[in-house]
């Protein structure tokens, strides 16, 4: 498979050639999904909390004694089956994180890129360098890259200047190419890499 690499005003100035083996396989959405999972999981914050028994507020003292008041007997007033008693089996703060196998890993950020690669919606270019610290900079060369809505912008060193000047831009990312994750490029309606990404990606999974 052969990519046109195009330069900031979206004139082709190159071609990359991309493997089969890496990026045109049939796309295995599971992989993907698992991938996409578990990194949601690691981003949750896992603060919840309730109180149990003996974290909730009250005396410890027996509230009468055992026999003969003809009532049921309790221990103390905070008891889970009484108002205001401690909380059975709530959540506890937790982390959520887990491990998948590297070669999973590996497997759905290939199959996150060879779906976007085969829907067209990969666009190589030269370089990702911003001209100044601005977001409408940024603006214009994603406009001059047909790019719209959600995007992903991928480099193996990201430039400074653009990465500065799109932090205002809603939906739109730039990540290093060794970061990259199949979330970050399942997310992105559109994915803009360099040259030099693209070789870096295919080597690193093929």
């Amino acid at each position: 498979m052969q990519l046109d690499v195009v330069n900031a005003n979206n004139e082709k100035v190159g071609a990359v050639q991309v493997s089969d083996e890496v990026f045109g396989r049939r796309v295995r959405s599971d992989l993907i999904w698992e991938s996409v999972v578990r990194e949601n999981a690691s981003k949750r914050q896992g603060t919840h909390a309730t109180k149990n028994r003996s974290a909730v507020s009250g005396s410890g003292r027996k509230p009468w004694k055992q026999k003969g008041t003809g009532r049921a007997r309790v221990g103390e007033i905070r008891n889970p089956l009484w108002r205001k008693g401690g909380t059975v089996f709530g959540p506890q703060p937790r982390s959520y994180d887990y491990q998948l196998p590297k070669k999973v890993e590996r497997g759905a950020l290939r199959m996150a890129l060879a779906e976007k690669l085969q829907a067209g919606q990969v666009v190589v270019v030269e370089t990702l360098a911003a001209e100044a610290y601005k977001t409408s900079a940024a603006v214009a060369l994603l406009k001059r890259l047909g790019v719209d809505g959600r995007a992903l912008l991928i480099d193996v060193a990201a430039d400074e200047k653009l990465a500065r000047s799109i932090r205002n831009l809603k939906g739109v990312a730039l990540v290093q190419s060794r970061a990259v994750t199949a979330r970050d490029v399942a997310a992105a309606r559109r994915v803009v890499a360099t040259k030099r990404a693209i070789e870096s990606l295919q080597e690193a999974l093929s």
